[in-house]
């Protein structure tokens, strides 16, 4: 038996400070997808502009969204690598608009750069998402310290333009957790302990790789933090079936469940009310 399996212990009862609020993941939450980007490679920059933004964000949060994840740079395969200050004139107001309009709303801002995150916070940002592990800002995890607020640990590669290159791993569970450790280590050094991983499906791993990692999904951090899930419209699943990335709706829903089953306390995705309907479900049958 593996060693990551032989220390599972899971906790089913977490909580995140956000601002002084305490928030409860007991019950799965979804996180909704809205990305300001114009090269988004499934929504095509539709909500590029601030209006279109809010109302996606609304209607999100109508149909079930408690976290609503702005995402200012496009991470897809052939995506250009921008800098902060570009990341700040397309977030613009969004943030602030959002909480003022939407009190209760978490907000999360998807970004590797720490000047971003100083803004982001100071416009009421609620969670930093950042895909790059710290690997891509040398001051990224001082500055999470620095600003108090939960923070997303993803897997990833350790430099962007190699983010989505194919590693051949002996054992992608164990990989990743020996990632998860060394990262997790560093941020409680630094006193940040409200932490979630993310075992960034979509990001360099291959098909086989991310079926197993939905198959071993409680094992990642060895069931001790809470785990967020992405794999709404990621290529493993699509190109397997020889589908777009908006006809897998269906196939989607089934591994999520499949995955909330195995401990996944908050699903990124851009299909809320589907989602929605997935965690009815599992809570029905937990």
């Amino acid at each position: 038996m593996n060693t990551y399996k032989k220390q599972l212990s899971v906790n089913h009862n977490f909580s995140i400070n956000c601002r002084g609020k305490l928030v409860s993941l007991e019950k799965p939450l979804i996180m909704g997808i809205l990305n300001l980007t114009p090269d988004s490679f499934s929504d095509g920059g539709r909500f590029s502009q601030e209006k279109a933004a809010l109302e996606h964000a609304e209607k999100m949060i109508s149909e079930g969204a408690s976290i609503i994840d702005i995402g200012p740079q496009s991470t897809n395969p052939n995506s250009k690598q921008i800098d902060a200050k570009e990341e700040m004139e397309r977030l613009g107001k969004v943030i602030s608009l959002l909480k003022k309009e939407f009190p209760e709303t978490l907000i999360s801002v998807d970004t590797f750069y720490a000047e971003t995150v100083k803004y982001a916070a100071d416009e009421g940002m609620d969670i930093i998402n950042d895909i790059s592990g710290g690997q891509f800002d040398s001051e990224m995890f001082k500055t999470v310290a620095e600003n108090g607020l939960p923070y997303i640990l993803m897997h990833i590669n350790p430099e962007f333009g190699q983010m989505h290159d194919k590693i051949q791993y002996k054992d992608i569970t164990l990989s990743i957790n020996q990632f998860f450790s060394e990262k997790v280590r560093e941020l409680t050094e630094l006193r940040v302990h409200d932490i979630i991983l993310d075992p960034g499906f979509g990001f360099g791993k291959t098909i086989e790789d991310q079926y197993k990692m939905t198959e071993e999904a409680e094992y990642f951090g060895f069931g001790r933090l809470p785990l967020l899930i992405g794999i709404s419209r990621k290529s493993f699943i699509y190109k397997s079936l020889g589908k777009s990335p908006l006809e897998i709706v269906e196939e989607t829903q089934k591994l999520n469940l499949k995955l909330l089953h195995k401990g996944a306390k908050i699903l990124r995705v851009h299909d809320v009310t589907e989602t929605k309907k997935t965690i009815d479900l599992f809570l029905n049958n937990y």
